[in-house]
């Protein structure tokens, strides 16, 4: 599980960054990509990595703001043309199917994939299956914006190799057996329990991406014990009153939600284009003050996100 951020600038594209989008690169756990907004050119900054649009499985949409969305209708299509034929499904307030249906008919644009469009309509669970969750919370923005809080499932424990070859029992299909922890039933009669040689479960992981906001209690409630957050930082810290005539947040404020709520790392993105080289950095070193494993993000960052 990696993340891969194709945009990380507020408003308007700039020189050294392009306007919001963050790839989750899921390709290990299920071979799919999930990106969270697309602004405009995000899918000329995907050329930059090893993501394939017909792997995007689902398009996460924190709020209707143009630098969030914009890139959207053309990745639909091309994603058509690129071989994409299985089911794509985008999440996000509500306006959002209307914008793509628009944008599809209009253009004469014709997708040859099934593509579902999930209006959010209230705080809660979105998804669900066997290996992950994800909730969804309004934030406090200027209009409705949500953050995403996404969920591994616990995975099951290793296989207890050296366990297996003390009760003589040789390498073979039946570990896959014995690896989901069913009852096996050996050749020479002997009948195991296979909970008996796997380890502890492993911890899934939590990734919290929030969308445009002031600081707020569902910031923190998304972020609470999470492995990374990715929480915008549109203004410097001593800019608390623009930031909050702008329904954005800052620098300091993003560190104390992630100190708050007890993450692990924090990383900050949708930073405007007032802050250029030596004050960018600047704003990686207000966070530290409060927070000090926070890292700026910048266009194609990527961070692997550990147990």
């Amino acid at each position: 599980m990696e993340i891969i951020f194709l945009g990380t600038g507020a408003g308007v594209p700039a020189k050294e960054r392009n306007v919001s989008s963050i790839a989750l690169q899921l390709v290990a756990e299920r071979g799919t990509t999930w990106l969270f907004d697309c602004g405009e050119a995000t899918q000329h900054q995907i050329l930059y990595t090893p993501i394939k649009p017909r792997r995007i499985e689902k398009i996460f949409i924190t709020h209707l703001h143009g630098d969030h969305i914009f890139g959207l209708p053309g990745l639909l299509g091309s994603r058509s043309f690129q071989s994409g034929d299985t089911v794509l499904t985008v999440y996000g307030p509500k306006g959002i199917k209307e914008f793509i249906n628009t944008s599809l008919s209009i253009s004469k644009t014709h997708l040859k994939y099934p593509l579902n469009v999930h209006e959010i309509e209230e705080d809660g669970t979105i998804f669900e299956d066997n290996q992950f969750e994800v909730i969804v919370k309004k934030l406090d923005h200027g209009i409705d914006s949500y953050g995403y809080r996404v969920i591994e499932k616990d995975l099951l424990g290793t296989l207890l190799v050296d366990k297996l070859k003390v009760f003589e029992i040789p390498p073979g299909p039946i570990y896959q057996n014995i690896k989901a922890g069913e009852v096996v039933t050996l050749d020479d009669g002997r009948v195991i329990d296979g909970k008996d040689f796997i380890g502890p479960p492993q911890s899934g992981r939590v990734v919290t991406i929030l969308g445009d906001t002031r600081h707020c209690d569902n910031s923190l409630l998304l972020a609470k014990n999470a492995n990374t957050l990715i929480h915008e930082a549109t203004f410097s810290s001593n800019e608390q009153d623009l930031a909050h005539e702008y329904f954005h947040s800052t620098t300091s404020q993003a560190a104390q939600v992630a100190s708050d709520a007890n993450v692990k790392t924090l990383i900050l993105t949708h930073i405007s284009s007032r802050y250029q080289g030596d004050d960018a950095s600047r704003l990686e070193r207000e966070a530290k003050e409060i927070f000090p494993n926070t890292f700026l993000a910048f266009d194609l960052f990527t961070y692997e996100i550990v147990r």
